[in-house]
């Protein structure tokens, strides 16, 4: 949940190890300086009682009041004269108040544990013998208080730096660790929606060229590579149905069409037996027949590509088959249908599959051109390669269906089951070319584009212009 941070989250993960790692020095830090503070501020104590007692033990000064009060003022330290033979305090740098708040017994034991509470102030107790007209001891109270403050006064820059630096890293590494946790969340969301299928999407290119960039970029090849393998395999088991569906379909169509060519056969002989003249309409069934099973050729060419065997195919009576084949329903729709001329090029194919591939598209250009139309068929080079190429004056396939052209089932004709143009494409692919469309002027072309490897020593003539 957004503005949340569970336990789990690499944010919390990142952050706290950080922050944890950089207290835990800070306190090591500011306890080692404590203790080093502290070891220095005794000694420095040391030393100056050392001094002090020194100082005392030379000058043979009176131990006055005074000269107490002065002693304080310049040591920072606190002088009590003590006589260990009636175990009593004499003078005293100390007002008569805090004097008088401890007793002598307490005195006593103070000096034997080396430790004093006065005025709320604690001491350390040291002794020191001074060289008087009278030899005297004298207690140097040491107030531990500075000691502390000293303590402190080495520590707070250490703690206020460590403070200071919390303050600026704490937010800076929050801020930085939620920009690469959104950024690695996103990756984690993408993935979660390759796992289920969704290959389409992709993540936003643009970011930074570290780790999780390249992650992000090796997550979109990957979501391109599996969308472009599951086209594959959905084309490839698309195509092993269709060439099933064709196989089974043209097989019953090829044995309807055999029987019917054979009653007209024997109709016709009776036919020319008799005394009745010939009957034209015998002719124009079997020519429709003769298109007919050209187009189960077609299925049969999808359901088993690699049965027909390679030969030389001449490009010209191949176009005359498909326009001798065509003829008749061009007749009967009113299309004007032309045929380019010699070329002489000769092609190493599959001509019962090339024969069926141009029927099919003569017959959409047919369909397409209308009455009054006209469809075109010729030969064109094209680079190394050659055309078998079908035109014709329609308006061309609809819009809706033309990213989708030769693709099984793909049709905009109401009684259409769009097998056409993919018989047409599968038998370029088969033959190692293509299936190529598009418009010209007012002009529609379809173009099986075939290598160089098909042509076999052909003369190679100048690209015709469409329509010509």
């Amino acid at each position: 949940m957004r503005g949340s941070f569970r336990h789990d989250s690499l944010t919390v993960r990142l952050v706290l190890p950080v922050v944890g790692l950089l207290l835990a020095g800070v306190l090591l830090n500011v306890a080692f300086s404590a203790w080093l503070a502290t070891r220095r501020a005794a000694a420095a104590a040391r030393e100056r009682e050392t001094r002090v007692a020194a100082a005392l033990a030379e000058k043979r000064v009176a131990l006055s009041p005074a000269v107490l009060e002065a002693l304080a003022t310049l040591t920072g330290s606190e002088f009590v004269v003590w006589d260990p033979a009636t175990r009593r305090a004499g003078a005293s740098s100390l007002t008569a108040e805090r004097l008088v708040e401890t007793s002598d017994t307490a005195w006593d034991h103070a000096i034997a544990a080396g430790r004093i509470d006065l005025g709320g102030s604690r001491y350390r107790i040291g002794s020191a013998q001074a060289a008087g007209v009278r030899p005297e001891t004298v207690l140097v109270l040491t107030p531990e208080k500075p000691a502390l403050a000293a303590a402190f006064e080495t520590v707070w820059p250490a703690l206020a730096v460590a403070a200071a630096t919390l303050g600026l890293l704490v937010p800076l590494s929050l801020r930085t660790t939620r920009s690469l946790a959104r950024r690695i969340t996103s990756v984690e969301r993408h993935v979660e929606r390759i796992a289920a299928g969704d290959f389409g999407p992709q993540l936003p290119a643009g970011g930074a060229d570290d780790e999780v960039g390249r992650l992000a970029a090796g997550v979109n090849q990957l979501s391109t590579a599996l969308e472009q393998l599951r086209s594959s395999l959905v084309a490839g088991e698309r195509q092993r149905l269709l060439g099933q569906l064709a196989a089974g379909f043209a097989h019953e169509l090829r044995n309807a069409v055999t029987g019917a060519r054979l009653a007209i056969d024997v109709h016709r002989r009776r036919c020319a037996g008799g005394a009745a003249p010939a009957d034209e309409s015998l002719s124009v069934a079997t020519r429709q027949l003769a298109i007919v099973e050209e187009e189960v050729r077609g299925l049969l060419a999808l359901g088993r590509p690699g049965e027909a065997t390679r030969g030389p195919v001449s490009a010209d009576e191949l176009l005359a088959m498909v326009r001798d084949l065509t003829a008749p329903r061009c007749d009967h729709a009113g299309v004007r249908l032309e045929c380019g001329g010699p070329t002489g090029i000769t092609l190493v194919g599959r001509s019962e599959s090339l024969r069926a591939a141009l029927v099919n598209l003569a017959l959409n250009a047919i369909e397409a051109a209308g009455r009054g139309g006209d469809v075109r068929l010729c030969v064109a080079t094209s680079g190394d390669g050659v055309e078998l190429v079908v035109e014709d004056s329609g308006p061309g396939p609809a819009e809706a269906i033309r990213a989708t052209l030769g693709e099984p089932f793909v049709t905009s004709k109401r009684e259409g089951i769009g097998l056409g143009l993919a018989i047409a494409k599968e038998v370029a692919e088969q033959h190692g070319g293509s299936l190529a469309w598009g418009r010209s002027g007012n002009r529609t072309r379809f173009a099986i584009v075939l290598p160089a490897t098909t042509l076999r020593g052909s003369i190679s003539p100048a690209r015709p212009e469409p329509g010509s």
